[in-house]
């Protein structure tokens, strides 16, 4: 699709939201509204993009992070006005072809844009409607078409009479059009209207008094239209997400139990015969193998699961985990947290900036932060890396095959080499010799009698004679 670009319209409030955020930046299985409509318009090969914003213009625009074009709209007056804020951006890319779409409609994916600008192209549109056949077509602006079917003009559900009431066809607010003739309607936009505003949907009947074609693509699917004005507006767009990928996933071979509190992002990939079972989150761009079980309630955000891996009860986010791992229940994985082959991670642990190796354990009631750690060691009960030294961060090295006793602290800067052992209740401070014990504790002391002294109440002959 060379020679196009897109406009996305991303300035309102969105006031029935009752949000601090701008409207398009409203989530949908955990993904900003507009983050799917860019993702449709580059996954259809749209490589020049401009994103029109106002409300709350600065979220918006650290949300995109230099990702597309922007431009400004300071008056919300109208759909019109929306898009003349582009018009420098189009004059200056100087595309072909346009398509406008709305930011906070985000089913409108890539293949439906290809197909759209396939009809567009063939016919030489000047302006190709992307619309929908509705059985209650209440509340959308209707498509009014000549007796050969050329379209003339889209009509407001208030300004319609009530045989253009009638008419199923409706528009989805999208197009296609030829730049040249965009950049010509626009200029003659007027607003002599009730709300004293320039819309968009006037340019077609701009276009066809000027005798320039005007095309229309039907959605094959009415739902790809849906957006969302108001919170349950956005509850209905997830609910259509999420059945559409957990579908998905039933046809790609992953087994999910029970769907209750199952949710998984549009970006999520799973391999076949991984098990999901209830209150299992993934989100971002995590990526799960084959043969994997994940949950019950256990949430992933952008990580990579290799395949055979068991994570149960835990959250990871951020971390890479090896083929055959294990983890939980309650663990805490957080960023950087890197779990090479058949590692396993016991309840209550946590990690952090951690690479651990193959077949290593930390079984239970740990913190490794900021830590290297090698393979086939094993950690026991409450061990714990102190990689704060409340000015910096320090690492930890730990090498091959060592043994880290219960309740050892490590006091990083540290390194402990390979087959070392650490003793029970130690405080290692200093670098640990291959093959060495370290032992860092005081000399235990028994002061015989001393609780008979100091608490004689507890023995029953004290009892007996008060």
């Amino acid at each position: 699709m060379e020679h196009t670009a897109a406009v996305i319209l991303a300035a309102g409030e969105g006031k029935r939201m009752h949000s601090c955020r701008p409207k398009v930046l409203q989530e949908v299985l955990f993904k900003p509204m507009i983050d799917w409509v860019l993702d449709a318009a580059a996954d259809a090969g749209i490589s020049s993009v401009c994103v029109v914003t106002g409300f709350g213009r600065e979220q918006l625009e650290a949300r995109l992070a230099g990702r597309c074009a922007c431009a400004v709209q300071e008056k919300q007056l109208g759909t019109g006005h929306a898009v003349l804020a582009a018009e420098a951006f189009l004059k200056t890319q100087a595309p072909q072809d346009v398509v406008v779409l709305y930011g906070d409609v985000p089913f409108l994916d890539a293949a439906i844009l290809k197909d759209a600008y396939a009809v567009h192209r063939q016919n030489g549109n000047a302006v190709t409607l992307i619309t929908a056949r509705l059985d209650d077509p209440h509340g959308y602006g209707r498509i009014v078409r000549d007796e050969k079917g050329n379209v003339l003009r889209i009509v407001e559900e208030k300004d319609a009479n009530e045989e253009q009431r009638r008419i199923r066809e409706v528009n989805s607010g999208a197009y296609w059009f030829r730049t040249d003739a965009l950049l010509t309607a626009l200029a003659a936009l007027g607003n002599e209207n009730a709300q004293g505003e320039y819309y968009l949907t006037d340019t077609v009947e701009i276009l066809a008094g000027q005798g320039q074609r005007g095309g229309i693509y039907v959605l094959p699917n009415a739902y790809a239209m849906a957006g969302a004005n108001d919170r349950r507006q956005l509850a209905a767009l997830n609910a259509i997400a999420r059945r559409q990928k957990l579908d998905a996933l039933y046809d790609a071979g992953v087994e999910i139990v029970d769907e209750s509190g199952v949710i998984v992002g549009p970006d999520v990939q799973i391999g076949h015969d991984t098990r999901l079972l209830p209150g299992t989150i993934l989100r971002g761009c995590t990526t799960v193998g084959k043969g994997c079980l994940l949950g019950p309630n256990t949430l992933l955000e952008d990580c990579a699961v290799a395949d055979g891996a068991v994570i149960n009860a835990s959250q990871a986010y951020h971390a890479a985990i090896g083929s055959g791992v294990t983890v939980g229940p309650f663990c805490h994985l957080r960023p950087g947290t890197h779990l090479e082959e058949k590692v396993h991670v016991g309840d209550f642990v946590e990690l952090k900036n951690t690479h651990i190796g193959a077949g290593t354990k930390v079984p239970h009631l740990s913190y490794v932060g900021d830590a290297d750690v090698g393979a086939g060691v094993n950690f026991g009960c409450g061990c714990v890396t102190a990689n704060y030294d409340s000015l910096h961060k320090h690492r930890t090295t730990v090498g091959d095959h060592a043994f880290i006793g219960c309740h050892t602290n490590l006091i990083a800067p540290v390194t402990v080499g390979e087959n070392a052992f650490t003793a029970a209740g130690s405080t290692i401070t200093k670098d640990v010799p291959d093959a060495s014990l370290a032992v860092e504790r005081a000399k235990q002391v028994n002061l015989n009698g001393w609780v008979r002294r100091r608490h004689p109440e507890r023995f029953p002959e004290n009892k007996e004679n008060r």
